[in-house]
């Protein structure tokens, strides 16, 4: 028996089936992070960020937890500032799927819109002046440059994958947002394993529909972004992880966003060039259910039957 917070981590690994094709004596394994309690692999790093506040006595009665977000991260503050009692604002693009808007708001949180041109990069210069005006009132996490972030995958993540895979892991692909999955995953590969070779996923555009990701060369880099962990970024384009997010869902029955369409075509990628026996990881970051009103789970009817396979 416990809290809600007990329930975050140890995801399962799945390993896909139907969607690899050509390489049978590769395997693509996936982390369920979107079997979290709020949906997202976020729970982890919010947990983590907010516990360690509480601990430090920068997070009392009273005060209000306040951050900049694209939605997941924001739905697990959501999630446990009710669980614990705390009010929570958030910072976030207009553009923002209406389902993570409702979803925070269904716990109790609080929006505040920022343009939606600006991206998260302006919602996070937002939040920071709200902070700086008055200070006393939040607890300010600022995900994108808390140590707590990468931490909780150096001490969860990483191990879960290490411990499930029997370390036989060789390869860790991952998207970043703020980065903290990927640098403190794969810093915890590397350390037990040197030869892990770690992919960097991000768009093939500043301008992109991969909800929760960065465009790293045009974008603020989160203070917690270790390029070096990176042996390899490999590009996607929008269209193709729409394309594999479908994929998912109608040939593996992995109802997940599109984030985690983009790290599958990533891996899938990556596996026609590895040597056999190789074992790729990647995250299936959250729910498809937070993106049921986004156009890409519906084909353009000029286009008549739609054939999911590559």
């Amino acid at each position: 028996m416990g809290s809600v917070l007990d329930a975050i981590g140890n995801t399962p690994l799945i390993e896909l089936v139907s969607i690899v094709r050509g390489r049978r004596d590769v395997k693509i394994l996936c982390k369920a992070e979107f079997l979290n309690p709020s949906g997202s692999v976020k729970d982890r790093a919010a947990k983590a960020m907010i516990l360690a506040g509480i601990e430090h006595g920068l997070l009392k009665h009273g005060m209000s937890i306040i951050d900049a977000t694209s939605g997941n991260t924001g739905i697990s503050y959501a999630m446990i500032g009710a669980s614990l009692g705390y009010r929570v604002v958030l910072y976030m693009p207009a553009n923002t799927s209406i389902e993570r808007k409702k979803l925070i708001g269904y716990f109790g949180a609080e929006i505040v819109e920022t343009d939606p041109l600006a991206g998260s990069d302006g919602a996070f210069l937002a939040v920071r002046e709200a902070v700086r005006k008055n200070p006393k009132l939040w607890f300010y996490p600022d995900q994108y440059n808390n140590p707590g972030n990468s931490q909780a995958h150096y001490e969860g993540t990483g191990v879960e994958i290490l411990a499930q895979t029997g370390g036989a892991v060789t390869h860790f692909v991952s998207v970043a947002g703020t980065s903290g999955t990927f640098s403190g995953t794969a810093q915890r590969l590397k350390e037990e394993k040197p030869d892990v070779y770690a992919v960097l996923v991000q768009p093939d555009s500043p301008f992109h529909g991969i909800e929760g990701t960065k465009h790293f060369d045009s974008t603020i880099l989160p203070g917690i972004f270790y390029a070096s962990l990176a042996d390899e970024t490999m590009e996607i384009s929008t269209e193709r992880a729409y394309e594999v997010t479908r994929m998912l869902a109608a040939e593996e029955g992995l109802f997940v966003g599109v984030s985690s369409g983009a790290n599958v075509a990533a891996a899938m990628r990556l596996a026609q060039n590895v040597p056999a026996g190789s074992v790729i990881v990647t995250t299936l970051c959250d729910s498809g259910a937070r993106y049921l009103s986004e156009h890409f789970w519906n084909p353009p009817e000029s286009e008549g039957v739609f054939d999911w396979r590559i």
